[in-house]
């Protein structure tokens, strides 16, 4: 127990409060939240390359009912037809399309003998810094359309819907919350338009089929997890062998005899 007494010095104490702590972060932290984003991401991969090689399907048998929602079929196309409710539209701000700033316009769509969905025409741009520019009105009556189903969006904290320049914004396209504003019940999952569209407006793509650096920053973390304690346990026996060294003198400590000084110890040992 002696040997380990240093480890109850301030200084080692810390070190190893730091290390456990570190740890601690690494497996319950750091690591879940790399490996969740990558989870998270590699499905939409595989939502994303199932949605272009299948055809599209009506909206209804995905979303059969006004509460209903298609969280495993993002990004699948869907066809729908009916009318647009344009007197509800309302834009969703700070959005980016083709890497520049944009407004993705949103509006209600009724499908006949189905839900009331939201809608995502698509982006424009603003001007002069935020203002929104002109949009036009989508067509009025019955229309055909085809979309890729998406899910709703987490809400931003701390950023509330206003109107400016006449038009309702919000920060994100949270379904709940575009129904409130709206007073429009709207389905579980919006619609984002392809192209040559009615009603369309710029189009929004698809995201790339990236992985992401997620899964490898997840594996570092882990190892880094991994490797702090084995570090902290080489340090402290590193300390032991050198308490050790530090206990065992040598037992001549003296510089070196000259030939002169052992030649005389020789021959004056001999008279």
């Amino acid at each position: 127990m002696r040997r380990l007494a240093f480890l109850l010095r301030p200084g080692w104490l810390a070190l190893a409060v730091v290390v456990i702590a570190f740890t601690y972060l690494c497996f319950s932290v750091l690591a879940p939240w790399q490996l969740g984003k990558n989870t998270k991401t590699s499905r939409e991969n595989k939502q994303i390359e199932q949605a272009l090689t299948t055809d599209p399907v009506p909206l209804r048998t995905l979303l059969p009912q006004q509460d209903s929602s298609a969280p495993d079929a993002q990004w699948r196309r869907v066809t729908a037809t009916g009318h647009y409710l344009a007197d509800k539209q309302l834009l969703a701000r700070l959005r980016v399309a083709g890497g520049e700033p944009a407004f993705e316009v949103l509006v209600p769509f009724a499908v006949d003998g189905g839900p009331t969905v939201l809608v995502d025409r698509g982006y424009v741009r603003p001007e002069q810094g935020l203002r929104v520019p002109p949009i036009p009105r989508p067509p009025s009556g019955t229309v055909s359309i085809t979309a890729r189903l998406r899910d709703s969006e987490q809400p931003v904290a701390g950023k509330e819907p206003f109107t400016s320049d006449g038009v309702r914004q919000v920060y994100s396209i949270d379904i709940d919350q575009i129904a409130r504003l709206t007073g429009v019940p709207l389905a579980g999952s919006y619609l984002q338009l392809v192209d040559n569209q009615p009603g369309g407006l710029g189009v929004i793509g698809v995201p790339h089929l990236d992985a992401g650096p997620f899964l490898s920053y997840g594996i570092q973390w882990i190892t880094f997890g991994i490797a702090a304690p084995i570090l902290l346990g080489y340090f402290v026996y590193s300390e032991i062998r050198a308490r050790r060294a530090e206990k065992v003198k040598p037992a001549d400590t003296g510089a070196p005899q000259t030939v002169d000084e052992k030649l005389s110890d020789r021959y004056g040992r001999r008279r």
